[in-house]
């Protein structure tokens, strides 16, 4: 069966179609400024890539113009948009409804609307791509794969915030965590590497990209994560502050005369790596690259960015009383060599060391801890498209 796998944002729309039985990817690209101006770009295996500016005023176009690409007679990769067997969407929100992954039909629509307010800049965008597909693909089964589903097995006491209970009771609000595609892909990938039952290791992924969050997963559920009712909790991030003393949103709302929309403004896209460096950027290579040539506030940066991790993962081996396995995975966790060794410096209470012959390696699989560490510390590729593409077809055959 091929799948097409969607993750639709608010002006962009990233795609791949996937031959679920032999896992190859067929094609991919990616749709941006969608009801800006527009640009596609196209890349069918084994083919060269292919951009170029074209409008797209809504998703429905943007959706209309991949179709159309993957089945061009010159560079398609598929014959006919009948070669689709299905549609994987990556819901960013499933609040407390999902638990799992979930064929969409018109019910599940409007519970994952409900869930609009907790994530106001994703899920109506999902929302937009999943009708989208709908009315052009009015035929073929279409399925959610939800950012907060694999975490959805964490205990009262990892997911409730010390506030008023009446606040859980009525508006839901707790901690739901993110990236649980990545982190359930990660953790089985350690498990099917290291030849041992998934339910039988306890794993802390490290998923570190310009989104950041660390994830607990003991015999193969999630038990804890950094990220919260919204991504912004945990890491410091490209541009999130992750955790900060919640007086600070108040006092910095009096001292600047801003109100709450501002300051959280403020906290998701100015702040991170970008805000401690003083406006370098948001990207850790621009930061990397700056600490080396002796700036300072980049290389204090970057140094936060190491302890928090570190902080992280002390809190999850405490909560699960043990690791057995540190995995890097994400952007910079799989390419940021330096990074990973100054993380793992922290970690010689645990028994961890690292062969920096293999640290400095590209490979999409590694296990970068000598034989004789007492945690195994390995790199691992993600793959959320794949994780979809599977989640899909688990469902709809």
């Amino acid at each position: 069966m091929n799948v097409l796998v969607i993750n639709c944002g608010s002006s962009s729309l990233k795609y791949q179609v996937i031959n679920s039985d032999t896992e190859a990817v067929l094609a991919k690209g990616l749709c941006e400024r969608i009801g800006i101006d527009g640009r596609l770009t196209y890349k069918p295996a084994g083919g060269a890539k292919e951009e170029r500016e074209v409008d797209m005023p809504t998703h429905k176009q943007a959706i209309q113009l991949v179709l159309d690409a993957l089945v061009n007679p010159k560079t398609g990769a598929l014959k006919s948009l009948s070669e689709i067997g299905a549609v994987g969407h990556r819901v960013v929100h499933g609040g407390e409804k999902f638990a799992s992954s979930t064929i969409l039909n018109e019910e599940v629509l409007k519970v994952v609307e409900e869930c609009n307010d907790l994530a106001p800049l994703h899920n109506p965008a999902n929302l937009i791509g999943i009708r989208a597909c709908q009315e052009l693909m009015p035929n073929t089964p279409m399925v959610g794969v939800f950012d907060t589903a694999f975490h959805q097995t964490m205990p009262e006491k990892a997911y409730m915030y010390g506030i008023p209970y009446e606040y859980y009771d009525k508006y839901k609000v707790r901690k739901y965590g993110f990236h649980g595609t990545s982190h359930s892909f990660v953790s089985q990938k350690v498990a099917e590497l290291l030849g041992k039952p998934y339910d039988s290791l306890k794993t802390i992924v490290c998923h570190l990209g310009n989104g950041a969050s660390v994830c607990a997963v003991d015999k193969g559920k999630s038990v804890d994560t950094s990220m919260g009712l919204t991504p912004l909790e945990g890491l410091i991030m490209g541009t999130r502050s992750g955790d900060v003393d919640p007086s600070v949103l108040e006092f910095i709302a009096k001292k600047d005369n801003i109100d709450i929309t501002g300051v959280l403004n403020i906290l998701n896209k100015k702040s991170g790596l970008l805000g401690m460096s003083d406006g370098l950027g948001s990207d850790f290579r621009d930061i990397r690259e700056a600490a080396g040539n002796g700036n300072e506030k980049a290389k204090v940066a970057m140094d936060a960015f190491a302890y928090r991790v570190a902080k992280y993962v002390g809190a999850y081996a405490a909560a699960m009383n043990g690791v057995d396995v540190i995995a890097f995975t994400a952007g910079i966790g799989e390419h940021a060599s330096a990074l990973r060794t100054q993380i793992c410096e922290y970690f010689g209470y645990l028994g961890v060391t690292i062969d920096e012959t293999e640290n400095w390696k590209e490979e999409d699989y590694m296990t970068i801890s000598t034989p004789d560490s007492k945690v195994k510390v390995m790199v691992i590729a993600t793959n959320e498209e794949l994780a979809i593409c599977r989640e899909t077809v688990a469902l709809v055959k």
